[in-house]
């Protein structure tokens, strides 16, 4: 077969920023958030030039454990666990609310200061 016949069936398709929702998942919001802070997470062992074991012992958790969340699988590990885990890295996490100015549902993000 042709290469350039194939490539001329493929259909692409431009996403957003958002991937999760991008994908349709019906927990987009919770896990464009959980990225964020595991993006923290990894960025601090990385300054801190951790192994994963050391890093885990650190964490409380398992090696295994950290490697999956480090690798995106953190369907498990709940959002007050992840700041539990940058606190424990020595990050201050301030959670704040404020009532939104637009008249649909409030959303969640990561911002990192």
């Amino acid at each position: 077969m042709n290469t350039p016949e194939i490539i001329d069936k493929i259909s692409i398709e431009a996403g957003s920023d958002h991937a999760y929702a991008d994908l349709g998942r019906p927990d987009a919001g919770e896990m464009i958030v959980k990225a964020g802070l595991v993006l923290e997470i990894a960025l601090a062992l990385k300054s801190r030039r951790l192994t994963q074991q050391r890093a885990a012992e650190l964490l409380g958790i398992s090696q295994p454990k950290l490697s999956d969340l480090l690798r995106g699988k953190f369907r498990g590990i709940s959002q007050a666990k992840m700041i539990e885990y940058l606190n424990r890295l020595g990050y201050d996490v301030d959670i704040v609310v404020r009532k939104n100015t637009r008249r649909t549902p409030g959303q969640t993000q990561v911002l990192i200061a």
